[in-house]
């Protein structure tokens, strides 16, 4: 069985289902506290939704992204926005700030990630941000996990996520020498803008791409039925159980 894990980004089906994820995003970039003149770096910028309010703050911002169809979509916007690997981050001590947002756990070399967050920043840089933590859409993930399970196959293998713990997420920023300011596990159910199978199509592409194409559609329902009880009104409103870790670390200052 193939362990390849398919995700391929859409922007206008981002923006059907997931425009919550810069909406939602305010407290990130307070906690950011971004100054004018700053030279940021938005760590999967996706469509750069995100990155253009930056830019208005009167920031020098590049956005990087895995995905070529975002970054056309950022580019588009007016963003410096460049198709690159966040686990291949290719500065050094270029930014004041690394700035990212609901795309962490996406990335699983997690302290490859870090450490090049490390050497794009400044010494005093700030690294601060968003992505799901341990618990994260836990009713979803059960019921993927379950509908795989009974078609024989291992989840595990095309989980697309890395959900951490806080103390496993402060043990990545600390070994790699950051200061850790702020660090929070917070629930956040957020509502969704269209059906879950909207938002299965558009984040869980890899567990629909393990099943043949004939059997997507009664795998969707599946899963859908599986989380109704607990994910969706009597409205017809979904809301998932998301769980984020907020972070702020600094690249301390060498001694003197």
């Amino acid at each position: 069985m193939s362990t390849t894990v398919q995700q391929h980004w859409n922007p206008a089906q981002y923006d059907a289902h997931a425009r919550f994820v810069s909406d939602l995003a305010l407290p990130v970039v307070e906690l950011l506290a971004p100054r004018p003149e700053e030279r940021l770096l938005d760590l999967g910028c996706g469509d750069g939704v995100l990155t253009q309010k930056l830019m208005e703050l009167g920031c020098q911002v590049i956005g990087v992204d895995a995905s070529p169809a975002m970054i056309a979509a950022a580019c588009a916007l007016g963003v410096d926005a460049r198709v690159m690997d966040g686990q291949a981050l290719p500065f050094e001590a270029a930014f004041d700030a690394v700035f990212s947002n609901a795309a962490l756990h996406w990335m699983p070399q997690l302290e490859v990630v870090i450490a090049g967050v490390w050497r794009a920043l400044v010494p005093g840089g700030r690294f601060v941000g968003e992505c799901g933590g341990v618990g994260n859409a836990a009713t979803v993930v059960q019921a993927l996990t379950q509908a795989l399970d009974r078609r024989g196959i291992d989840a595990q293998l095309v989980m697309p996520w890395r959900f951490l713990t806080v103390e496993a997420f402060r043990t990545l920023l600390e070994t790699q020498g950051f200061l850790v300011h702020t660090l929070d596990l917070l629930p956040r159910p957020t509502r969704l803008l269209g059906s879950l199978e909207g938002w299965l199509e558009t984040f869980a592409q890899s567990f629909l791409a393990s099943v043949p194409d004939a059997e997507r559609p009664a795998m969707l329902a599946e899963v859908a039925s599986m989380c109704r009880p607990t994910l969706c009104d009597a409205q017809g409103q979904w809301t998932v159980d998301y769980v984020r870790l907020r972070f702020a670390a600094t690249r301390p200052m060498p001694c003197a």
